[in-house]
Order: structure tokens, then sequence, then C-alpha cells
């Protein structure tokens, strides 16, 4: 039998998106790759642990969570996460920004300076500008004042960003134009904290970098893997967590790498999808991928 692998996720680098593995090593994916592998018949998905601590219990976990982690771990992760506004005394600047990831859908939030931009890739921004730079607590307010001022979420489903990808607008600036015009908004209120340096607009598109130019509309996405259950196809574009891959008789699926998370995975021969797809209700035209 063939060394099973732990997934530890999907990270994206300089060079594009990479797959890592539990003991360091990681996996290129470049557009076209074949991408294939099976779920260990009979095995079972454990917690992933938190913080980078493993799980003490080793908890079994559904095979639909993207966050794979038990109760208390996800407690734990949560409580020391920038979200949860427990780390009020973190030293290091951050940034606010505005997100887009396809029409009628904005977001502010904030990040880390010292990420540059790895979240907005993490997330899936399709295009971005940032609003300014500060300490903690003050893009925090920031934050909150925009996010009521220009009525726009801090959050955005991925359901909801999947379904648009196949469908964006042609050009940069129309990808735009809608952070344009609420950044333009922003710098007009009242109410910013003074130690935050406002940043002018300056827009980023990730559609060359997500391969989204052309890409044919997603027939489903994975629901879950299950024990003996395998993935094939070949990928056409990565955003987010997200992969969409081209399948054979399934059209393009749509695969959330972080349901890889906490199985034992083995490489799989040919393409043959045998786990649960979630069918879109409404197809844009012919679509390819399973994961």
């Amino acid at each position: 039998m063939a060394q099973a692998w732990k997934c530890a996720g999907l990270r994206w680098s300089a060079d594009g998106p990479l797959l890592r593995w539990d003991g360091g090593r990681r996996s290129a994916l470049t557009w076209g790759k074949r991408v294939a592998f099976g779920v260990v018949e009979g095995g079972v998905r454990t917690c992933v642990g938190a913080r980078g601590h493993a799980c003490a219990a080793r908890v079994e976990v559904s095979g639909r969570s993207t966050g794979a982690r038990c109760e208390e771990c996800a407690r734990l992760d949560r409580a020391h996460s920038v979200a949860a506004d427990t780390l009020a005394d973190d030293p290091r600047p951050y940034r606010v920004y505005l997100a887009w990831f396809g029409p009628g859908m904005v977001k502010v939030g904030i990040t880390a300076y010292e990420r540059g931009s790895a979240r907005l890739l993490e997330q899936g921004a399709v295009c971005f500008s940032w609003l300014g730079t500060g300490p903690l607590m003050a893009a925090r307010r920031t934050e909150e004042l925009l996010r009521a001022a220009l009525a726009v979420p801090d959050r955005v489903p991925y359901g909801d960003k999947r379904a648009v990808r196949s469908s964006l607008p042609a050009s940069a600036a129309e990808r735009a134009a809608e952070i344009a015009e609420l950044h333009a908004r922003a710098r007009t209120l009242g109410g910013w904290p003074e130690s935050l340096e406002r940043a002018p607009y300056e827009p980023v598109d990730h559609v060359e970098v997500f391969g989204l130019a052309g890409l044919p509309a997603a027939a489903g996405e994975v629901s879950g893997l299950v024990a003996g259950g395998s993935v094939g196809g070949r990928l056409l574009a990565a955003a987010g967590p997200d992969l969409h891959l081209e399948t054979a008789g399934r059209g393009v699926v749509v695969l959330d790498t972080r349901l890889m998370t906490g199985w034992d995975l083995v490489p799989a021969e040919g393409e043959e999808n045998t786990v649960p797809v979630r069918e879109f209700k409404q197809a844009r035209g012919m679509q390819d991928g399973l994961f």
C-alpha cells in the first residue's frame, strides 16, 4: 500500500498556490496539472489540533467540516485569533482593506502588515485596495466604522464567491469599480483614529494569479470526503482554498482543500471521482472539475 500523507492545507506563495503536507513536504499547483488522490479505505478523519499543537484526544470530526477541529480545539484556535479581539496588546502594525469577490460582494477587513497580501489570496479576493495602516485596535475601530458607514460586511460566504468566478467582468477596471467608489467614500468619513495612516487608492487584481480568465462555470462542489473515496481532475484555477478541477464525466467541480485536512490520503490512479458532490442549481455553461 502506498504511503499515506496528511494534508496541512493550501498556502499561497510568491510562485502561486501549493499544498502543504505534514512533515514539511510541499506540492506546487500549476494550471493543467493532474490532481488525484484517494482517502484510505476504512480511515477516519481526526481533529487537526489548534495553534500548532496536536489534538490530545485525536477526536473524530465530520468529513463535511472545513475547520477539521473538535469543539475544544476550535475554541482554543478562535480564542487566539485577531478576529476574537483578545490580542489588544499586539504591537504589530495592521492594515485595513476593501476586498471584492464579485458584483455586490465587497468586504472590509484587517490583516497584519507583515503578511502583505497573503490574507487576500487566502480569502480568494478577486481585487482589493488598502485603506490604511496602524496599531491593531485602531485598525479594528476603522474596520467597524467603515462596515457601518459603507454598509459592507466583514465576511462573504465561500458559496457566493464560487458562484460568480466564471462570470466576472472582463476588465480589471470594471472589477475594481465598486471598491473604487467605496474607497473614495471612506476617505470623506470622519471618525478615523488619528493613529491610522490612510492609504491611497491602489487596486490590485488577482484574476491572472488565480487563473480565472476564461474559467468554465462549475457544475458543483465537493461536499465532503469519505473513507475509500477518490478525487481526480485537471487543475483549471485556484482561488482562496478552492481548486477548480476539470473532471471526467462531471465537468468542473470545486474542491475546498480545507476538506482534505485530517484524513490519511494516498496517490490515486486515473480520474475517477467517488466523493459526494453538491450540484449547483444553475450551472452557467459547461463545467469541469472535481477534487
